[in-house]
């Protein structure tokens, strides 16, 4: 009977859990299995892995064949080293201590890589964080100073109208009146010249 080493997808929609499972190969993917190994959360950052290595070394071992996700999550927890040391060990290419020395170097390395991580991710939090904050507080910074210049320039302008309606007003000069203008002494009428003839008329009485 073939046996894989899969995932069985446990957990609500859009947040998938997962079980690590060996499994014969022709059954469901969420069907009957032989053994519940461990499980896989892929919602934390990074990824919670917690699987028995024992019993997945075991499996391996007696030939059961990982899946392509399961064989990446068994090496992120070293069993692929460890399976594989193992089998040196069984060949005689290095001694049990050798091999187990060897598992706690990579497991140590593992360990930093994953801390610094988680280091890095909190850091990022937080300078993100603060960002935020700092964004947050230039708006509040520039809603508050509008705030006040519009009730400055608010201010200004009742002060201008009070002044305005307080300021006496100014009474219009008085219009001198024209001089009255002097009538033009009549013109004397001038008698018209009296014809030659009525002069030559009275010449002769």
């Amino acid at each position: 009977m073939p046996v894989k080493i899969r995932l069985q997808r446990h957990g609500k929609k859009g947040k998938p859990f997962y079980w690590v499972v060996a499994a014969d190969a022709r059954a469901k993917r969420d069907g009957r299995y032989l053994e519940k190994i461990g499980t896989y959360n892929p919602n934390t950052n990074p990824a919670t892995v917690d699987i028995n290595e024992e019993s997945a070394v075991n499996w391996l071992e007696k030939g059961a064949q990982p899946t392509d996700t399961a064989r990446t999550i068994m090496s992120y927890k070293g069993i692929m080293l460890k399976h594989h040391l193992n089998g040196g060990v069984r060949k005689g290419a290095l001694t049990q201590e050798e091999a187990d020395k060897k598992l706690a170097v990579w497991l140590k390395e593992k360990d930093a890589k994953i801390l610094a991580k988680k280091e890095g991710l909190t850091k990022e939090e937080a300078d993100a964080k603060a960002k935020r904050l700092a964004a947050e507080k230039a708006v509040s910074d520039k809603r508050l100073a509008d705030a006040a210049a519009a009730e400055a320039e608010a201010t200004l302008s009742e002060q201008a109208a009070v002044a305005e309606e307080a300021a006496p007003v100014e009474e219009a000069a008085p219009v001198e009146e024209a001089a009255p203008v002097e009538e033009a002494a009549p013109v004397e009428e001038v008698a018209p010249e009296a014809s030659k003839d009525e002069a030559e008329e009275e010449e002769k009485e």
